[in-house]
């Protein structure tokens, strides 16, 4: 079943097929030829980016981390701090130099960093293997011309793979294992993957050449995984810290935060507490003595095999409904459809950083989004459908895949943020290889869609034992902020991390081991779910003081910003209502 969103009336485009890269360039206006210059470095120096953002300008590149490369994009990054304006520009263009000239620097730190291509493999492995796996993951054109861009970055590949190489000669050992998994991916992609593709596209010499390309860019993946297991994984370097000068850069220059690093962890050890004191006092409401106790009911709350897939779109229309009945925001017209993950990502998806919903590009977006559920199937053993139903039950169905994800979570916010005036705001939240396109989109796109559940959870879309279990998710919050903020503090180690995780939030060591090892990667990565979220709830008491508060208006107006920090939002929403 396909599910609508109601049209809403003005409002931008889908832009055109450069997007925000159009050349409606006012001459008076030099710091407009600016943003376009950063545009169009931005999407050089990350064509994979570009795919995913919906700029197909350089479908058929893959990034050059060639030491020539690599100085040439430094200096232009560097040039283009040196000359952006000082000046007044007014709100938009003022915000998108701000987020720009942020992101700039955090660049410039990672790029001369080991958090950057000079250190974190998986930099090049997830490059290698979504560069082309990005063509295929939306029909935003005619599959041969997909194949093309594809054929192109497969010839490329070997090249990237050899730049991973040269450039990391040691690396933490969490992070060269995760690379290999994505060799792994990346070879189980070239193989049934690609097969599969060739099979439901119709007989060509594009296709020919899509498959003898993935055969040598599975000849160099099997030489990369070779260099990773020999070679980088006994180089093992101890340290994951980036340092509290670079904590601080993100925490300044991508989420636009007041709180030092110390007070954001004060803050959240302090709602953790309150948090996991709520889940001690009212595990016996659930007739259990502790907290898992009483969420392991929710396991076995589950849909049959022949009514999972229609589960997710009756819970969408529920809550769409909830949303409409009591007004809490304009709902638009962006189609999303439920379906199972497509045959050709199968035996790829369980190795990468494979998600269930990619935010659609902000531009060149095709009329229906598809969100890939994890497919249960009538062939499969019993045994196998229990697993899977239980790992999907209703509440995972609910919580994670329509509320966060695929409706008024992302899925709403994504609608938005493609038509705000921010040229920044529109593309920092689309998921890309490994992270988003902007650190800077962080605090909004997640925070939003934390503080969305805790809006249907205040307007009844959950039940009693759903509601008490966010309350887990509140801590899992709460201890993301406190590992990124000690972990590159240097105050705590990769293993404690590990074992911080599985004490307060009772994960596995596996999934403990997982959470920290993309914590150390992405510096300040974490702490944006909670700083996010609560932003956007002491933003609206705020806002909900005045006169004529209305809480659909104060959503709408919240979310036309755009993917761009919450800090700045509510700094702006907060002027306005003084200038009034």
């Amino acid at each position: 079943m396909v599910m609508r969103f109601r049209q809403r009336t003005g409002g931008g485009g889908g832009g055109s097929k450069r997007g925000d890269l159009g050349r409606i360039m006012n001459q008076e206006k030099p710091h407009l030829e600016w943003l376009h210059r950063f545009f169009d470095a931005y999407y050089a120096r990350r064509p994979v980016n570009a795919t995913f953002v919906g700029v197909h300008e350089h479908d058929g590149l893959l990034p050059d981390f060639s030491e020539v490369g690599l100085g040439e994009a430094v200096a232009e990054m560097e040039e283009s701090l040196d000359t952006a304006s000082t000046d007044d520009l007014g709100f938009v263009e003022n915000l998108d130099r701000r987020l720009a000239t942020g992101f700039l620097r955090t660049q410039l730190w990672e790029y001369g960093s080991a958090h950057g291509p000079l250190g974190n493999p998986t930099l090049y492995t997830g490059e290698a293997v979504f560069g082309v796996m990005s063509l295929f993951l939306s029909d935003y054109s005619d599959f041969s011309v997909r194949a093309e861009a594809a054929v192109e970055r497969l010839d490329g590949l070997p090249a990237l793979l050899r730049q991973g190489r040269a450039n990391v000669k040691e690396a933490p050992a969490s992070w060269t294992r995760r690379a290999i998994r994505e060799c792994e991916g990346g070879l189980a992609f070239l193989d049934s993957g690609i097969a599969h593709l060739a099979a439901s596209a119709p007989s060509s010499p594009t296709v020919d050449r899509l498959v003898r390309a993935s055969r040598a860019a599975a000849q160099a993946f099997s030489d990369h995984a070779t260099y990773l297991y020999r070679d980088l994984l006994p180089a093992d370097v101890e340290s994951y810290t980036a340092g509290e000068e670079a904590l601080d850069l993100a925490i300044r220059e991508a989420h636009f935060l007041q709180e030092d690093a110390d007070e954001i962890v004060r803050y959240a050890e302090d709602q953790m507490a309150v948090a996991k004191a709520f889940l001690d006092e009212h595990a016996g409401d659930f007739g259990a003595s502790d907290a898992t106790g009483a969420m392991a009911e929710l396991a076995e709350a589950h849909p049959a095999v022949d009514g999972y897939l229609a589960r997710y779109s009756s819970e969408w229309e529920r809550i769409r409904a909830i949303t409409e009945e009591h007004e809490l925001l304009t709902w638009p017209d962006h189609p999303i459809e439920y379906v199972p993950r497509p045959e050709w990502t199968r035996a790829a998806a369980p190795h990468l950083y494979f998600l269930f919903y990619r935010s659609p590009a902000a531009y060149s977006r095709p009329p229906l989004h598809r969100y890939l559920v994890t497919p249960i199937e009538q062939s499969m053993a019993v045994e196998r459908q229990e697993e899977l139903l239980r790992a999907n039950n209703n509440s995972v169905i609910l919580l994670n895949h329509v509320i966060h994800h695929g409706s008024i979570g992302h899925h709403v916010q994504n609608w938005h943020a493609f038509r705000a005036e921010s040229r920044i705001g529109r593309m920092a939240a689309v998921d890309c290889a490994a992270r988003t396109a902007m650190p800077s989109a962080g605090t909004m796109a997640e925070g939003w869609a934390c503080y969305a559940t805790d809006l249907m959870t205040e307007f009844g879309a959950l039940t009693p034992l759903e509601a008490y279990a966010e309350k887990r998710s509140r801590v899992r919050m709460c201890a993301r902020a406190i590992v990124d903020v000690r972990l590159h503090q240097g105050r705590m180690s990769f293993a404690a991390a590990v074992r911080f995780y599985e004490e307060h939030v009772g994960m596995s060591e596996a999934a403990a081991d997982g959470e920290v090892t993309k914590n150390s990667m992405f510096p300040g990565g974490a702490l944006m779910y909670l700083t996010g979220t609560d932003g956007i709830h002491e933003l609206r008491r705020e806002m909900s003081t005045r006169p004529g508060f209305s809480l659909k208006d104060f959503h709408d107006r919240f979310l036309s910003y755009g993917s761009v920090p919450v800090a700045l939002v509510s700094e702006h929403m907060l002027e306005e209502v003084i200038d009034e």
